[in-house]
C-alpha cells in the first residue's frame, strides 16, 4: 500500500517499536507496586514524562498521560461542570473531540460560542475576544487543523485569554513534530497530544496543564497521574510515546524541510496534469506535508475508491468522518461551496514517503480522473 494519510495516523517508528517490545517483555510490573519490578516500570514512565515535557518546553510535573488526544480534550471540557463559569469560546473548525463534547455538555449547563474562520481556515483573534462573556470559563482553539493544516495564531489568542483571566486550551494533536512547540512561550494553559500522530503507538496521549491550572479528574478510581487520571498506566504505550516525542523534536527541522519538499513537488506535478485543481490551504501558515485539494466535478468517495484499487491510501477530510460523504464542516466554514466541498481530498505525506511516491500518486490520480470523468 502506498500510504499518504499520515494526518490520520503514522506508522510506529522502528526504534519505538523495538523499545516497546523490550519493555513489554521485561518490564511488565504494575508501576503502582512497591516491588522492584513495579518501581522499574514507574521509572520508565517518569523518563517518558521527561521526554514529552522536553519536546514541548514544559516541566515534567505539567504532563498527564491519557488514553489519547480525545480523552485529553474531554478531561479539559468536562472540568467545566465543576466551574462557576460554564461558557466556552471555540472555533467552527475544531475536531469533533471538542465540538461533539461541547454539544453533549449543554445538557449539563455548559454553553459555547463558535467563531468563524477566513477562506484559509484561520480564526480572527479579535472575534474570539468579542465572543467573551462574563460567564466565559474557557477558550479552546486547535493549534493546527486536521483537515487543511491551518496553523492558528495561538500566542496572540493566549494574550487575549490572559487579559481576561480565562484559561486557554489548545488541541495540539496535529502539531508535534510539524513545527516548534514551546508551552511557556505560547502561554497556553493546557494542550492535548496523541502519540500515534508522531510515529508513536495508538491509545496513549498527553494533557499538558500549566502549573496552577485547576483541574478535576474525569476518570476516577485511583491516584495515578497525580489523581487526575485513575487506572494502571499503559507503561509500554507511554514509553513508546516518550521516545517518539524525543525523536520528533530532534528531527524537527529536517522533517519540516523534507515534508515541504514532497508537498511542493506533488502540487507542482499535479497542476501540470490537472489544471482545474484547487488547493485550499494557506501557502505559509500550514503544517508541512499536508495538502487539501479539490477536483471539481469528481466526488471524493468515488476518487478514493479508484485510488484504493491502485493501492493508494488518501483521506477525504477528517479520517474520523471517513465514509460520510456529507460536506465537511471545516470546508464549509472556509466558504467552500458544497459541490466543491464533496470533491476534496486530504493528502498527508510522512517520513516514509519519497519523491518517487509523489510521482506515483500524481499518476494514480491522473489515471483515475480519466476513468471517472468520461463516465460522469
Amino acid at each position: 500500500m502506498h500510504y499518504f494519510d499520515h494526518s490520520a495516523t503514522t506508522p510506529l517508528h522502528p526504534r519505538v517499536k523495538q523499545l516497546m517490545d523490550e519493555v513489554g517483555r521485561i518490564h511488565f510490573g504494575n508501576p503502582s507496586s512497591i516491588h522492584s519490578s513495579g518501581q522499574k516500570a514507574k521509572a520508565l514512565i517518569e523518563k517518558a514524562r521527561g521526554q514529552m515535557a522536553k519536546s514541548i518546553g514544559c516541566s515534567s510535573n505539567e504532563i498527564i498521560f491519557t488514553g489519547g488526544g480525545t480523552e485529553a480534550n474531554n478531561l479539559v471540557l468536562w472540568n467545566l461542570i465543576h466551574e462557576d463559569k460554564k461558557h466556552v469560546v471555540t472555533s467552527s473548525i475544531e475536531h469533533p473531540a471538542i465540538l461533539a463534547t461541547l454539544d453533549h455538555l449543554q445538557d449539563l449547563g455548559v454553553a459555547y460560542s463558535e467563531v468563524g474562520v477566513d477562506k484559509y481556515g484561520i480564526v480572527d483573534p479579535s472575534e474570539i475576544e468579542g465572543s467573551i462573556t462574563e460567564d466565559t470559563g474557557l477558550i479552546t482553539i486547535m493549534m493546527a487543523n486536521n483537515e487543511v493544516g491551518t496553523i492558528q495564531p495561538i500566542k496572540e489568542i493566549s494574550e487575549i485569554a490572559k487579559k481576561h483571566n480565562i484559561p486557554f486550551h489548545s488541541d495540539a494533536v496535529q502539531a508535534l513534530g510539524k513545527f516548534p512547540i514551546d508551552a511557556k512561550d505560547l502561554g497556553v494553559d493546557m494542550m492535548s497530544f496523541s502519540a500515534h500522530k508522531f510515529y508513536g503507538p495508538k491509545g496513549v496521549g498527553v494533557l499538558y496543564f500549566k502549573k496552577g491550572t485547576s483541574l478535576k479528574p474525569h476518570i476516577i478510581g485511583g491516584s495515578q497521574e497525580r489523581s487526575l487520571r485513575a487506572g494502571t498506566q499503559n507503561t509500554v504505550g507511554i514509553v513508546g510515546m516518550g521516545l517518539a516525542a524525543e525523536i520528533a523534536a530532534e528531527n524537527l527541522e529536517r522533517s519540516q524541510l523534507y515534508l515541504n519538499d514532497l508537498k511542493g513537488s506533488f502540487m507542482d506535478q499535479l497542476r501540470s496534469v490537472c489544471n482545474d485543481v484547487v488547493f485550499n490551504q494557506h501557502s505559509t501558515e500550514c503544517i508541512p506535508g499536508l495538502v487539501s485539494v479539490t477536483f471539481p466535478g469528481v466526488r471524493s468517495d468515488l476518487l478514493m475508491i479508484h485510488l484504493d484499487r491502485r493501492n493508494v491510501a488518501v483521506s477525504s477530510g477528517s479520517a474520523c468522518s471517513s465514509g460520510d460523504i456529507k460536506p465537511s464542516k471545516v470546508l464549509t466554514s472556509m466558504g467552500i461551496a458544497d459541490d466543491l466541498n464533496i470533491c476534496t481530498l486530504r493528502i498527508s505525506f510522512g517520513s516514509g514517503n519519497t519523491q518517487y511516491d509523489t510521482s506515483l500518486l500524481v499518476d494514480a490520480i491522473s489515471e483515475s480522473l480519466k476513468l471517472i470523468r468520461p463516465a460522469a
